[in-house]
């Protein structure tokens, strides 16, 4: 009798930590349907590829990968081949699927509890059962790390911004409900988890549909806060964070329970530009000033929080004194760091209808310089404030010791004694800036204390308390 061989599959994600806990979904309903994950993608009986869309750089990857395909499937016909995430998600007329005809799977990421039917009609072979998953966020994800986890709390978004694909990608807002979400924490807290990140594309506006799950003794009325409180009442859950939110539904209460001792000490809350014009035709629904005005009120509350943003520069129309006007706001907000990038067009989005890509490259190139370098500048500067202090760390990764050239060619011994030299353990402190120590692998899902000796733009480094 035949051994029978189980079957493989290979997945490659592009994109936002949402695509990356999309990821764990799909690969959690591989595995209950009989296989196991690879890294050789020759070898693979199922190759998929989570997509993103932000960015035109993000769909050419995929091209690109599609291609490099096309000499896996020439050597084996029967390897199925999959694109699923944002980017068959808005391609409605198969306008890019015409452009990849070795794609044997194609469907945006709520139709992935389809896969089991899906790979059954096409080599039924390979699956051990062909059950559906009918809402894809109702799946537990197998977690690849237990003392960190990214949690979804919702898909899709409502708010239409004018460059962004994610409503045609993903479709509109869907909550998933406090019920689910109790759940899958609270086994995360079981299993050793200590860490939870919070994902939404504009996370706060969660709205509940079972509010009645709320505990009776939750102080909040808004939905958000709520939750937030209720996972702050999680054993063993300390630190709290999420991403991204809007500043339209940053609530007194939601900046109240920011205060709730698993918080995290940092916010990342886009802007994307500082002129009131842009941000019209950005629509996104608030001033310049109003933003500063939520900025302020985070800052009453919380006056040591570090503050993280998103900008778009060269956006349709955008003057040097409406830029300008970006890096007052820059300024004056006094953000901890920023994620800047230079527009570019989406296709079947409004401002790909309505306005005219008519900022140059080169311009737009100037322009993220020009915030670069007052990003850089001032995050060294916030940075200093952290020598002499000492910050919660959670151990991420550890580095050994590299072995140079120089270090081969002394002599044995003294090999030897610098082969024992601790390596470099790195994680984030609670303003989420990256932290780096002398010691080894032993450290790694703990949380430690680390009294900072040096700071740098990127990094601070100090000495261990344990």
């Amino acid at each position: 009798m035949q051994e029978q061989v189980t079957p493989k599959y290979h997945l490659i994600t592009y994109g936002c930590q949402m695509n990356k806990n999309d990821s764990e979904r799909v690969a959690t309903i591989l595995q209950n349907i009989g296989f196991e994950s690879i890294d050789e993608v020759v070898d693979a009986d199922f190759i998929l590829i989570n997509t993103c869309s932000v960015r035109q750089s993000a769909e050419d990857r995929v091209f690109g990968k599609i291609n490099e395909f096309k000499k896996i499937k020439r050597k084996n016909p029967k390897v199925i081949i999959g694109i699923t995430g944002c980017m068959p998600g808005r391609d409605r007329a198969g306008v890019f699927l015409k452009k990849m005809p070795i794609v044997d799977l194609y469907f945006p990421t709520a139709d992935m509890g389809q896969l089991p039917r899906w790979i059954g009609e096409i080599r039924p072979e390979l699956v051990n059962s062909d059950d559906i998953v009918e809402d894809y966020l109702k799946v537990i994800p197998d977690r690849n790390t237990k003392v960190q986890a990214y949690v979804s709390i919702q898909t899709g978004c409502n708010k239409f911004c004018t460059y962004c694909v994610v409503p045609f990608s993903r479709g509109l807002e869907k909550n998933r409900s406090v019920k689910d979400l109790m759940t899958e924490i609270i086994d995360l807290s079981e299993h050793g988890c200590v860490e939870v990140t919070l994902l939404g594309q504009t996370v706060n506006s969660y709205q509940a549909p079972d509010p009645e799950n709320f505990s009776k003794d939750n102080p909040y009325k808004d939905n958000f806060a709520a939750l937030l409180w209720e996972i702050n009442q999680v054993d063993g859950i300390s630190r709290l964070h999420y991403t991204a939110p809007h500043p339209v539904h940053m609530t007194d209460e939601i900046i109240d329970a920011m205060s709730l001792p698993a918080h995290l000490n940092f916010i990342h809350l886009p802007v994307q530009a500082g002129d009131n014009d842009v941000l019209r035709k950005m629509n996104r629904r608030y001033t310049a000033e109003q933003y500063l005005d939520v900025v302020k009120r985070i800052r009453v509350k919380l006056p040591n929080i570090a503050l993280g943003t998103d900008i778009i520069v060269g956006f349709s129309g955008e003057s040097e004194d409406q830029f300008d006007k970006t890096v007052d706001m820059y300024k004056e907000a006094d953000f901890d760091i920023s994620y800047t990038a230079r527009y570019s067009v989406r296709s079947g989005t409004a401002a790909h209808r309505a306005f005219k890509d008519d900022v140059s490259n080169d311009e737009k190139k100037r322009r993220w310089k020009v915030l670069q370098e007052l990003m850089e500048k001032r995050t060294f500067e916030k940075n200093q404030k952290f020598v002499n202090q000492t910050v919660s760390v959670l151990v991420e990764r550890y580095e050994q010791p590299k072995i140079t050239d120089e270090m081969l060619a002394m002599p044995e011994k003294i090999q030897e004694l610098m082969a024992k030299q601790p390596g470099y353990c790195y994680g984030n402190s609670r303003e989420m800036k990256l932290v780096r120590f002398h010691g080894d692998a032993k450290f790694i899902g703990k949380i430690v204390d680390v009294k900072i000796n040096k700071a740098d733009k990127w990094v601070l480094e100090g000495v261990c308390n344990e």
